[in-house]
C-alpha cells in the first residue's frame, strides 16, 4: 500500500506546484486540466477549464505530492483546513473496499467508491474525526 499527501487550491495549484518543483526538483508525473478530462455531468466553466484537475510531483523513491484546484462551480469551496487529504493507494480492489468502508463509517462520503472516467477505482470522504481521505485503486495495465 502507498500513502501520499493531496493538496487542494483555490485556483493557483499550477503556481504552487511550480514552486514546489523549484524546491524539490524533478518533473511532474501527471498534469491534467479540467478541459482534458471531462466528467459526465460536470463540465467546467470556460473560465476554469485550464485549472488543474490533477497534478503529481514525485518526491524521493516512492512518494508523491499531488494536488488540484477546487472549483466552486462543482459545489466545492476551499477552506483552509479542508485543503489537505490523505490519499491511499491499496494493492487490491478488495483492500480498497475494506479500507473505504471502515474509515468512512460515521463520516460523510463525498464520492462513493467506484470506477471513474480516468480508469481507476476511486472514492473520497471525510471521516468522523473531520479528516479527508481518498482511496484510489489503479487496475493493473494489460500486457
Amino acid at each position: 500500500m502507498k500513502l501520499n499527501t493531496y493538496l487542494t487550491f483555490a485556483g493557483n495549484a499550477e503556481e504552487a506546484f511550480k514552486f514546489y518543483r523549484s524546491v524539490f526538483g524533478g518533473e511532474f508525473r501527471m498534469l491534467t486540466r479540467f478541459k482534458d478530462m471531462p466528467i459526465p455531468g460536470m463540465t467546467a466553466p470556460k473560465k476554469d477549464e485550464n485549472k488543474l484537475m490533477h497534478i503529481g510531483l514525485p518526491l524521493g523513491k516512492d512518494d508523491e505530492l499531488m494536488g488540484s484546484d477546487v472549483l466552486e462551480g462543482f459545489g466545492h469551496k476551499l477552506v483552509v483546513g479542508n485543503n489537505v487529504t490523505v490519499s491511499i493507494f491499496p494493492d487490491t480492489k478488495e483492500e480498497a473496499d475494506r479500507i473505504f468502508k471502515a474509515l468512512s463509517a460515521g463520516g460523510k462520503i463525498e464520492m462513493p467508491l467506484g470506477n471513474q472516467p480516468w480508469g481507476d477505482y476511486y472514492g473520497d470522504f471525510t471521516d468522523k474525526f473531520g479528516i479527508k481521505w481518498m482511496i484510489d485503486y489503479t487496475y493493473p495495465k494489460a500486457k
